[in-house]
């Protein structure tokens, strides 16, 4: 078995500061054996990483689409922002992408989803986050949980880290896999560990969102 972490950010992101060095010496640290890079649209961050530690690192994406936020890993070509969800998908799917939907119902987020729009890409995607560290609500994981069980759709975990301790937070526990095809194999009999973050950790985000606007 191997422990992998689905949702992270390094300081491709506009609101992190994490050098891809850092989050990765954190997470060899705290025993990860896979680890999903998923930038806000942006694929940077993940490739200096991979480049670093090929065996570690996954290349994803968390891309903003007109509805919502998809999260998907390995990615190979660079989504761009504002694209609706089903051309964002369909871009995805030409390059193999495993997809899921980053904190769907994380209503304190303007990456979350309303349930018709998540409703419409059901059919298309691998998974559904159900569990968000950073979700300031523990309502809002119980209801993605709820609606990946409904619909029969695997679910993610993740600790959507934006700094480097937060990695590992939550994560999934799965059988080990070689690219996106073997993962969706793999994923239904995935085990959770979960654990939601303290509020004080959007501070950091914050703090890194107004450092780059300066």
């Amino acid at each position: 078995m191997i422990t992998l972490e689905f949702h992270c950010h390094t300081n491709a992101s506009k609101d992190s500061l994490t050098k891809p060095e850092d989050l990765i010496l954190m997470a060899r640290k705290k025993g990860l054996d896979r680890l999903v890079i998923t930038d806000h649209n942006s694929i940077a961050g993940a490739r200096a990483a991979q480049a670093l530690d090929p065996e570690l690192i996954i290349v994803g994406e968390e891309i903003m689409t007109t509805k919502g936020e998809i999260l998907a890993a390995f990615v190979k070509e660079e989504i761009p922002a504002g694209l609706t969800p089903q051309e964002t998908i369909r871009r995805l799917k030409e390059q193999g992408a495993f997809i899921s939907v980053s904190h769907p119902y994380d209503t304190h987020r303007k990456g979350g989803w309303k349930e018709i729009d998540l409703l419409e890409i059901v059919p298309h995607v691998d998974a559904i986050e159900v569990f968000n560290s950073r979700c300031m609500d523990p309502h809002f994981n119980h209801q993605a949980r709820a609606f990946a069980e409904k619909y029969d759709l695997p679910g993610t975990v993740g600790s959507d880290a934006h700094g480097a301790f937060e990695v590992a937070t939550s994560v999934l526990v799965l059988d080990p896999f070689q690219g996106p095809d073997e993962m969706r194999k793999v994923i239904r009999q995935a085990k959770v560990k979960t654990k939601l973050s303290p509020w004080w950790v959007h501070l950091v985000s914050r703090y890194a969102a107004m450092k780059k606007r300066k």
